[in-house]
């Protein structure tokens, strides 16, 4: 079974820096959106401050490494460099599924990280459905332990689990046994999805489980059904795969309906985030973060330098959509008005009626 999910990991790895699996006919949404314009800010940009605070962790951009890799010798490279740029620019971290680790504790040094990121947010990770698959607290603990996490995210992926030959497909009773995940650890735990969106009412039942946040991973970046679809021989099967290459929810949605159904929790943006200005537009769209995958899975295969230049730029681009909208701090930017379709869209942030500003 170890060998098992060590030769997905591959295949998925190899997939996603090979093989075309961006979605090619929907979008994220961002470029539905425009902020309104600040000519005059009133302050210098070296005024402009990108950093927060999340789980009693600074981060100096609200900015996500998300789930990615694990379980072979090529992806421990990939997770330690992606660890020691975080390090570096001050950033969050999700590992991916480490299901393989914990059925085969050879595996573990493949997630680990710490030694060269002591200082990060960093978010272990499993699939909820192994909650109906003999996992529970036992396991989640093992997998936090496993990489001296901060906190837990657990991912729902029924349409990969479903494309997957060998998938597991019982997601019965999952909303209890998160909740019971909830109780009974003393970090928080997140829940993500791998592509497709999360959307108001699963938000909400998750919202009454406990959960502390969210990662939507809408539709619009990666789709793991390009992927499955590039793993799959059966001539037949494949074209199931591929039916289902555009499915889901964009991220821009996600993102609406979340925060609409759980106003109160995390919510990290991610599936297509592909610039600062797509961060900045998330935030004003109601998320707090944003989390990117594929272009740093890109940049990591390459070397630790490329993957921080990939994330300077992006922190650049962020200071500077927000000096362009007067906005110093993140509360401000989730003020600032959007335009979309000719239309104003108030900030996540904002309050009360008016002319929108600035």
């Amino acid at each position: 079974m170890a060998d098992q999910h060590s030769q997905r990991k591959r295949e998925h790895l190899r997939i996603a820096l090979e093989e075309p699996v961006e979605f090619q006919r929907v979008s994220a949404g961002f470029e539905r959106f425009s902020f309104v314009h600040c000519a005059l800010p009133e302050f210098s940009l070296d005024e402009v401050e990108t950093g927060l605070s999340l789980f009693g962790k600074a981060l100096r951009a609200p900015i996500f490494i998300s789930a990615l890799t694990g379980g072979t010798a090529e992806a421990q490279e990939i997770n330690r460099r992606l660890a020691r740029a975080a390090q570096e620019l001050g950033l969050a971290m999700t590992v991916g599924s480490q299901r393989a680790a914990i059925e085969d504790e050879a595996l573990a040094s493949t997630y680990q990280v710490r030694d060269v990121a002591p200082d990060i947010l960093l978010f272990a990770n499993l699939g909820a459905v192994q909650l109906n698959y003999g996992y529970g607290l036992g396991e989640c603990r093992r997998a936090l332990e496993m990489i001296g996490a901060d906190g837990l995210a657990l991912h729902l992926n029924p349409l990969q689990e479903a494309l997957q030959p060998e998938g597991n497909t019982d997601f019965r009773g999952l909303k209890e046994k998160i909740a019971a995940v909830c109780r009974g650890l003393a970090v928080p735990v997140l829940v993500k999805e791998v592509g497709w969106g999360i959307s108001g009412q699963v938000a909400a039942m998750l919202d009454e489980a406990g959960v502390a946040g969210f990662e939507v991973a809408g539709a619009g970046g990666t789709s793991f059904s390009a992927i499955e679809m590039h793993r799959i021989k059966d001539t037949a099967r494949r074209r199931v795969a591929q039916a289902f290459a555009d499915w889901g929810l964009p991220t821009v949605e996600c993102i609406t309906l979340v925060r609409q159904a759980a106003p109160s929790r995390l919510l990290i943006a991610s599936g297509g985030v592909r610039s600062g200005v797509d961060v900045a537009k998330a935030l004003a769209l109601g998320a707090d973060a944003a989390g990117l995958g594929l272009p740093l899975l890109k940049a990591a295969s390459s070397s630790r330098q490329a993957v921080v230049n990939y994330l300077e730029r992006l922190i650049h681009e962020l200071r500077l959509a927000m000096f362009c909208t007067g906005a110093r701090t993140i509360t401000e930017l989730k003020g600032r008005p959007l335009v979309a379709g000719g239309r104003w869209r108030r900030g996540a942030g904002e309050q009360g009626s008016g002319t929108p500003a600035p």
